[in-house]
């Protein structure tokens, strides 16, 4: 005989344009092969994230029960997005990246005041908010070096 299986939630996580999303990849496949119907997920995300500038990178957590109902969740930006975009490292090709070799190369610049800026941003986050601000600051100044983005006093 065979076991009957526990329907569980599952988690998708995706990084979608603030504003952007569409039934297209990656969204589409990624909500499809779960039974979501992505069109509906497009509606709301667009909708909810219609006050942040159109294009931000936003990371998504969408939980897909069993009944093919969803609910998810919007992060804040990415810390290499962030501290790209205060280093002013411009777009190529349509995206921002950073160093190819960061011990040995620089994009760009930020000041400690950024950094505090970052680490508070990051702060207001739920699953971040136990967490003191001088260790996010030291966790947003490491994720600067492994990117090739220097910090200036």
């Amino acid at each position: 005989m065979a076991r009957k299986t526990i329907a569980t939630d599952q988690i998708v996580k995706l990084i979608v344009g603030a504003g952007q999303a569409s039934p297209n990849p990656p969204v589409g496949p990624a909500l499809g092969s779960k039974g979501v119907k992505s069109m509906d997920f497009c509606k709301e995300f667009n909708a909810r994230t219609a006050n942040i500038l159109p294009g931000i990178p936003i990371p998504t957590r969408v939980t897909v029960r069993p009944d093919r109902s969803f609910h998810f969740e919007i992060r804040t930006p990415t810390t290499a997005y962030l501290l790209l975009q205060a280093a002013g490292v411009k777009e190529n090709k349509g995206k921002i990246k950073g160093a190819m070799q960061p011990g040995r190369e620089s994009v760009g610049e930020v000041s400690l005041k950024h950094v505090y800026d970052i680490a508070k941003i990051k702060q207001s986050e739920l699953r971040l908010s136990g967490l003191s601000l001088e260790g996010l600051c030291k966790s947003v100044i490491s994720q600067a070096q492994s990117i090739g983005v220097s910090i200036v006093r």
